[in-house]
């Protein structure tokens, strides 16, 4: 039994190559190269895990209308447009203007330099896209669209490295267009920083809020038999290790509202959720609230982010941290060691357990901390090495902001109160970080994800038109 990943569409990219038609009939070598040429970039685009839709080659006006028209109807994520030489800005500009996509230009010459003793005009052509790009810079920035451009070579590693940052972001991108994300219960009494005006998200990101009742969870957790409760207590056998203060009574309350939980997310098609439920006096709602660790933690894991205290916009970073890759766990500072130097991090709750530095461990808690309830929840560190704090600022004129900063996870001591947490160093005194950090206007809830990201999120940031503040 293994825990299966969400299933997530590929990023289409709408890709059209061309050049000036009128060099056909004097090269007649010159076409056929740069089809070849074109040809060799919508592999490569293919081989970065997106799926290409190929408009072919333009070299004039109206064929630029036609793939224009092709790729609209397509519903692309980005649109890559291949300058292979001179080319007018007439042919690409209803590319854009009519897919209302994200714009990518790419030059990309046959080598990393020409052969200039031999070279004849044709020949020099083929390596010309440099050439366009200022004339579509121009047009599109006095037509108001955005784009951003990679120059190099075919075989440009470094160029390739850059397409697929853009090719990734606009994919997370599109993760965000059409997301449905779950926000259910009530807001964590007191906590205004975490407040989210919920007409923000579609405004900035886009995609959907569902507002759920924890009676959404209750009638479905009800329906849950005592076969899948086993089923269930048996995957996280394999997916935990169990500690000794794990009650039975706990941990088959926990399963049951696991498999009520991922209902919940299949039948509202949620890409996220975020809740938190006081209660009262050992009541259900208190109890299924309490029994969320788990199961969250496991969705979180297949790629459906799961926030506790309301924390809707930490449950997006989380969402945009795993589409790219770096899994992206529920995070909040616990301490400072000035002894190490090292930012302690973490929260108790719901956590990533792709990114875990060894197999995690399941609690039971007589009691959780500043929370009704008790249960089992979830211990571990995040994998040692490169880590991003990531989190979404919402700023007072009510737009969204993206905060950074990378660090290094390392080893040391570590508390076993049945909380995620990890130490990271940040390379600088963990008093001043801190205070950094916190005057970018971040809740005090982000993610923490693995690798160093800053360049992947400015990338994101520039598709949605966000402000990046990097600590």
């Amino acid at each position: 039994m293994t825990l299966e990943p969400i299933v997530t569409p590929r990023t289409r990219v709408g890709l059209v190559a061309g050049g000036l038609g009128a060099y056909w009939p004097q090269f007649p070598d010159l076409l056929p190269q740069l089809q070849r040429s074109s040809a060799r970039v919508s592999e490569r685009m293919r081989a970065l895990g997106c799926e290409v839709v190929d408009a072919g080659f333009v070299s004039d006006a109206q064929e630029g209308a036609a793939a224009a028209e092709k790729l609209r109807a397509a519903g692309c994520d980005l649109i890559v447009g291949f300058l292979t030489t001179y080319m007018t800005a007439t042919m690409l500009l209803p590319v854009a203007q009519r897919t209302g996509a994200p714009v990518l230009l790419i030059n990309l010459q046959p080598t990393e330099s020409m052969d200039h003793e031999t070279f004849d005009t044709g020949q020099w052509l083929a390596y010309c896209g440099a050439c366009p790009l200022p004339e579509m810079a121009n047009t599109f920035t006095r037509a108001g669209i955005p784009f951003r451009s990679v120059s190099g070579y075919l075989e440009d590693e470094r160029a390739w490295a850059r397409i697929g940052r853009w090719v990734k972001a606009a994919g997370v991108r599109a993760a965000l267009r059409r997301g449905r994300h779950g926000l259910m219960g009530h807001l964590y009494p007191g906590m205004l920083d975490v407040a989210t005006d919920l007409t923000l998200v579609p405004v900035n990101l886009g995609g959907h809020v569902e507002v759920l009742e924890f009676d959404d969870l209750r009638v479905r957790v009800e329906k849950v038999t005592d076969a899948e409760v086993k089923e269930r207590m048996e995957l996280a056998r394999e997916v935990f290790e169990l500690d000794g203060t794990v009650a039975a009574d706990d941990f088959e309350w926990a399963a049951r509202v696991s498999v009520g939980l991922d209902r919940l997310v299949a039948d509202f098609e949620l890409d996220s959720l975020a809740y938190y439920h006081r209660g009262l006096e050992g009541e259900i709602h208190e109890r299924l609230g309490a029994g969320m660790i788990l199961g969250a933690s496991l969705l979180t894991a297949r790629g459906v982010p799961a926030a506790g205290e309301y924390e809707l916009r930490t449950s997006l970073a989380m969402l945009i941290m795993d589409r790219l890759g770096a899994g992206g766990s529920f995070t909040e500072l616990q301490a400072l060691d000035f002894l190490r130097g090292h930012v302690e991090m973490g929260h108790d709750g719901p956590a990533h357990l792709a990114i875990s530095a060894r197999k995690p461990l399941l609690r039971g808690l007589g009691v959780f901390h500043g929370k009704r309830g008790w249960g089992v929840s979830v211990e571990f560190d995040v994998a040692h090495g490169p880590v991003t704090a990531f989190g979404l600022l919402q700023k007072r004129d009510g737009t969204f902001g993206f905060a950074v900063s990378e660090g290094e996870t390392v080893d040391g001591p570590h508390l076993k109160i049945g909380n995620t947490t990890s130490r990271v160093d940040f390379g600088r005194d963990p008093g001043e970080w801190t205070d950094a950090w916190s005057a970018t206007g971040i809740s005090h809830h982000w993610a923490l994800g693995t690798g160093h990201r800053a360049d992947e999120l400015r990338a994101l940031a520039d598709l949605l038109e966000v402000e990046v503040v990097r600590v």
